[in-house]
């Protein structure tokens, strides 16, 4: 087994990143992916489980969202504690420890699912799951110390890309288990030894950091920031909506439209699959033109879209709801990944604001980003858990979805104004006064 432990990292340094950086970076990433992967496949567990969950469990679609939900609930609140925990245990050595936590979901969902099972024991597995979703959140923090700002967007797009394909890849998984007629104890069985592959290949291969270990000020630092608060309204936009539709849709597609289960799995992975890879796309473009830029204007589309979907779910059109759907996916997808390239951007932006530069403005940005990302991750996915349960309750009040679509929409709209008003209109003003005065020009948020 490695040693694991680098103690000098300095991927800023061109030398350094040419001779080993690079190498060890997109080591470390690689398996990072893999983690994180099964850990959403993990806790997007339940949105498939319901699928096989008939007459004969005694649950109403009501009660499956909840199901779902909780689910969301718990993979929110454990992305903050994952978080902190790169820094307290080394990024290697907590992807061990996190990516084993995941058998006790998976073992404890195999031994229970069947007919007769209490609703409550299937409440308690459900919030197990959600153990998942705080691998998101520990591996963008350990990723985002091993590469440079210049290619963070890429990195980072892609670390969370290839773990949101975990959400199609367990949908897919689903599909070809029903289709053979099988049952969910078989999908579970496919998981529990990807879960012990995954722990094995991290501990194996992945490094820890020294520099990034036992950084709590980091964290108090970024919470005290309004910043991080901000990009974490605008992650509920992105990847709330990822997760949260990611989890719902195929409930939707067989409570509004009347599918079986069959046939809403063979619908529902498509919008995660793209969504997914797409992820990495919306990091790229935001390396070049600005995570700002392309939030913004994913955010306008994402309000279109949506208004295609209410327009369909009035007609009871289901080909243009799920191309409207797929659409929505693939534009959250995009948008996780420019925001996610607007964190380290912006609180580089701050420390050379506040005159810092060099190595001190690089490890500055570093150190506020990676802790920042854990509590943007946590409250985006919140974002999740206000979808289903948004879903519940306009099902509950008028027997359709409509309702939910429409709060989704307006808050699309506010979300459009936030990025406008912080990191586009006043950045723009301030870089085109300093331009007038002939000042020296300082890195604008809308550059982020």
């Amino acid at each position: 087994m490695r040693s694991g432990w680098i103690a000098r990292w300095e991927p800023e340094d061109a030398g350094f990143w040419a001779r080993e950086g690079e190498r060890v970076a997109r080591r470390n990433l690689a398996f990072s992916v893999l983690s994180e992967h099964v850990g959403f496949s993990v806790w997007t567990l339940w949105s498939v489980l319901v699928l096989f969950m008939g007459p004969e469990y005694g649950i109403d679609p009501a009660g499956k969202f909840f199901l779902v939900s909780m689910a969301t609930l718990v993979g929110a609140v454990v992305r903050v504690p994952y978080t902190f925990a790169v820094a307290r245990f080394g990024g290697r050595n907590w992807t061990v420890v996190a990516a084993g936590l995941l058998l006790v979901p998976t073992v404890a969902a195999f031994a229970v699912m069947e007919p007769g099972t209490s609703y409550g024991t299937f409440m308690a597995c459900a919030l197990l799951t959600g153990i998942g979703g705080g691998n998101f959140a520990s591996s963008m923090t350990n990723i985002n110390s091993f590469f440079p700002l210049r290619k963070k967007g890429w990195a980072l797009g892609l670390n969370a890309g290839g773990g949101n394909i975990g959400v199609p890849v367990v949908q897919l998984a689903a599909l070809a288990v029903i289709g053979a007629g099988g049952g969910p104890r078989l999908l579970l069985g496919v998981y529990i030894p990807l879960v012990v592959v995954s722990a094995v290949c991290a501990a194996l291969f992945m490094d820890n950091i020294a520099s990034v270990r036992n950084d709590t000020g980091a964290a108090r630092e970024a919470a005290r920031d309004p910043h991080t608060w901000i990009m974490a309204f605008l992650y509920v936009g992105t990847f709330g909506s990822f997760i949260g539709y990611g989890f719902a849709f195929g409930l939707v597609l067989q409570t509004q439209f009347g599918r079986t289960p069959l046939e809403a799995a063979q619908l529902t992975f498509v919008g995660p699959l793209l969504g997914s890879l797409v992820r990495p796309v919306g990091g790229r473009l935001a390396d070049r033109y600005g995570g700002a830029r392309i939030t913004l204007g994913t955010f306008v589309a994402m309000a279109a879209a949506t208004g295609v979907v209410v327009l369909a779910s009035e007609r009871g059109s289901l080909g243009l709801f799920t191309g409207a759907f797929v659409v929505l996916f693939v534009l959250s997808g995009l948008g996780n990944g420019s925001t996610y390239k607007m964190i380290p951007g912006i609180f580089q932006a701050r420390a050379l604001r506040e005159g810092l530069t060099g190595d001190e403005a690089d490890r500055y940005g570093r150190r506020l980003s990676g802790a920042a990302m854990g509590l943007i991750g946590a409250v985006g996915a919140l974002g999740g858990l206000g979808i289903n349960l948004a879903f519940r309750q306009s099902f509950l009040s008028v027997g359709s979805g409509t309702g939910a679509y429409v709060s989704f929409l307006a808050f699309y709209a506010l979300c459009f104004g936030v990025t406008w008003a912080v990191y586009l209109r006043g950045s723009a003003a301030r870089t085109r006064s300093v331009a007038a005065a002939g000042a020296e020009r300082r890195p604008s948020y809308a550059e982020v």
